[in-house]
């Protein structure tokens, strides 16, 4: 025997899926707001009375909206669940129509509505549509926690003739009270409110037709609460650009130093576009895979374009000075506030502060001079609903649900923020450099100095200025040894980044043999080379092995360890060094001028690959071009420097995507102390090919005798 059944929820299963659903009462709140930007109101009332009495207390939320008729909020509002929004948002895309103020839906899950039952006990809803009477409930939701059935608790619906004005004394529009509170609210909890409120729209494309006003009766409470407008001035670095397909197009960035760095000059740096790509492994057909370039795509899904807007600060307290003197409140803003948001249409995708959505905080922890961090930085990434369809927004409203198009959305964002970081990291050099806490040599010592001078000058007990001299000598003392303790271990990490500098190509060139070909000889030299170059290193620390040797023949070492690598992404080599009768004999380290050679063959397979130049092409030579120095020439074909050649050379400095910045920095300090110099020279400087004009040009230049 069979028959049919229902399911038969029970009352109390509205008062579980309000308190589930919606996580907290900021998120009922900005839901509720939601509500009203998709009736198509051009303003929004939050307000709120007796607030740290739930029993007295109210929250007012009014619009001036569209409104409901008597039809809409029987089979609509009063069905949890219903499909109303997201099928009207589904006709206006495929009609390519908007609202009378050009807007989409936001909500599609029918449950903004569960927002009010998050807040309140008790609710009233007055709302009228045009050419409509004024509809009205009253909704008690203690009597949703009975054992009765949900279909067995009628809701009484009052339609009546009303000459009740909404915001601006528009006849239509929507007032809910919500009364008999569920939380008391503290003053932190209403200072975050508001502040969420503030971000729902985005501080760089405010939408005018749409005004968010928050009233309290406790206006003490949010005093001191900086705006987006207190602070955006004081922004150093600014980026805007915009994300389509597989590239980042029009990017500006732009550092604006204060009037008051008289040192330091503005930059400029427009970039008509740019490829995303990522390292992935690829099968080679062999069984055997290796590192290629995939470009990052945002087509794979329906995301469409991404616009992004970033403004990022330095939090140097040397620095804020020049300007501020709130200090403490630009910091406490930028911690409350900073962060990347998402925004769809120019409102705001919640997402908690505290949810680093792109991983910022733990990408800083390991390279902090470098990376941001939220507290760093304000910024929208800004998409269109119409367009971003893959990307589907949590049943509880925070953030999108986290499957392939997320992830894809996600990676294409953190490669242009890194982009970002790496044209920020140059002009921070500088700053650093002239104006922050280290611009003096031994800050420590110099305020000590000072101290000394005030003694000297205002203590005039002997005993006690002696005894005051000999505790400041002690400091000095211990800061010394301090310092010497820590610029030791300095020197050994960056040995140890070094060596793993090294050792990465080396492994990568292992790969490469091992796919190439079934010579375990090669491949033994290979590991062998990987042992010696990692004890040599170890050795470089306490002493340096200095001889004569050939710089052909060094050439030619270095070519032969990177060979399977050049062959497998098909680069051509001109060996015009081997035609060359010049005396090619320097003194020096070999092994480590062999490991330069080898880095800048990396990094120029490395750009010759991402510019996707047809033929590549490198090319090595031995000259006396450059006036007093007999130079290893080493040039590719493809589109040069993107960075300027005297930052390249500093440590951590790159343009290359999660590249470490230290190769060139370490050729460069190489040859300096081989007495010579890394330099980077003119095309028409030297007499090499035409084909190599535009491409990158370096010089390992040994001083001659």
């Amino acid at each position: 025997m069979s028959e049919p059944i229902v399911f038969k929820p029970r009352a109390r299963l509205m008062s579980q899926l309000g308190e589930q659903l919606i996580k907290d009462e900021n998120i009922a709140v900005l839901e509720l707001i939601k509500n009203s930007y998709d009736a198509d109101a051009k303003e929004v009332s939050i307000t709120m009375e007796n607030i740290e009495n739930p029993e007295s207390a109210v929250i007012i939320i009014e619009d001036n909206g569209d409104g409901m008729s008597l039809d809409i909020v029987k089979n609509c509002w009063m069905e949890p669940g219903t499909d109303n929004k997201e099928q009207k948002l589904k006709e206006m895309i495929e009609n390519n129509i908007r609202s009378n103020l050009n807007r989409l839906p936001m909500g599609e899950k029918g449950i903004g509505r569960f927002g009010v039952h998050k807040l309140g006990n008790k609710i009233t809803l007055i709302t009228r549509a045009e050419d409509s009477k004024e509809v009205c409930i009253e909704i008690d939701w203690t009597i949703f926690s009975s054992n009765k059935y949900l279909s067995d608790i009628p809701i009484e619906v009052t339609e009546r003739d009303s000459s009740y004005r909404f915001l601006n004394n528009s006849v239509k529009g929507t007032k809910i009270i919500i009364e008999k509170l569920k939380t008391t609210w503290s003053r932190g909890k209403i200072r975050e409110l508001y502040r969420s409120i503030n971000s729902l729209n985005s501080p760089f494309k405010s939408i005018d037709s749409f005004k968010v006003s928050f009233n309290i009766d406790k206006t003490d409470w949010l005093k001191g609460l900086l705006e987006y407008d207190d602070i955006k001035e004081y922004a150093l670095f600014k980026v805007k650009m915009t994300l389509s397909g597989d590239k980042i197009k029009n990017y500006v960035y732009d550092f604006t130093p204060w009037k008051s760095m008289s040192k330091l000059s503005e930059r400029h740096n427009p970039i008509t576009e740019i490829d995303m790509v990522r390292s992935i492994r690829k099968e080679n057909g062999m069984g055997k895979t290796r590192k290629v370039l995939e470009p990052i795509d945002l087509n794979k899904c329906k995301i469409g374009d991404v616009e992004i807007e970033l403004l990022s600060f330095d939090l140097d307290s040397n620095i804020l000075k020049m300007e501020l003197t709130d200090i403490q409140g630009i910091k406490t803003y930028l911690n409350t506030n900073g962060g990347i948001f998402v925004y769809r249409d120019n409102i705001r995708i919640y997402e908690s502060n505290k949810n680093d959505w792109l991983g910022l905080g733990v990408s800083r922890v390991n390279s902090p001079g470098d990376k941001i961090s939220n507290n760093l930085v304000l910024g929208s990434v800004n998409i269109n609903r119409d367009e971003s369809s893959d990307l589907k927004e949590k049943t509880n409203r925070e953030g999108f649900i986290e499957d392939s198009a997320y992830d894809l959305f996600c990676e294409a964002v953190l490669f242009a923020v890194q982009k970002f970081e790496r044209d920020r990291a140059q002009d921070k050099l500088y700053l650093k450099k002239y104006y922050g806490v280290t611009s003096k040599s031994e800050p420590v010592m110099a305020e000590v100095t000072i101290l000394k001078e005030k003694v000297e000058k205002k203590i005039f007990d002997e005993s006690l200025k002696k005894e005051i001299f000999g505790c400041l000598s002690n400091i000095e003392t211990q800061y010394k040894h301090i310092t010497e303790v820590y610029q030791k271990s300095s020197s050994a990490g960056l040995s140890m980044s070094v060596v793993l500098h090294e050792i990465d190509k080396i492994i990568s060139e292992l790969e490469h043999a091992i796919i190439a070909e079934d010579a375990s000889e090669h491949v033994r030299f290979l590991v062998n080379r990987l042992g010696t170059l990692t004890d040599g290193y170890a050795s470089v620390v306490k002493s340096k092995t200095i001889k004569y040797f050939d710089l052909k023949k060094i050439i030619t070492q270095s070519l032969f360890m990177v060979d399977f690598r050049l062959q497998a992404h098909e680069i051509i080599v001109d060996k015009q060094y081997m035609k060359s009768n010049i005396d090619s004999k320097v003194k020096g380290n070999e092994s480590l001028i062999a490991s330069s050679i080898i880095n800048m063959v990396d990094n120029s397979i490395w750009w010759l690959q991402y510019a996707k130049i047809q033929s590549k092409k490198m090319y090595f030579d031995i000259s006396r071009d450059i006036p007093g120095y007999l130079s290893i020439i080493i040039a590719d074909n493809g589109k040069g420097f993107t960075i300027p050649t005297d930052m390249a050379t500093r440590a951590f400095i790159s343009d290359k995507p999660s590249g470490m910045g230290l190769g060139l920095h370490l050729a460069s300090e190489l040859m300096k102390q081989h007495g010579g110099e890394l330099k980077f020279p003119e095309f028409n400087d030297l007499q090499i090919p035409e084909e190599y004009k535009q491409g990158a040009i370096l010089a390992l230049a040994f001083k001659e005798k």
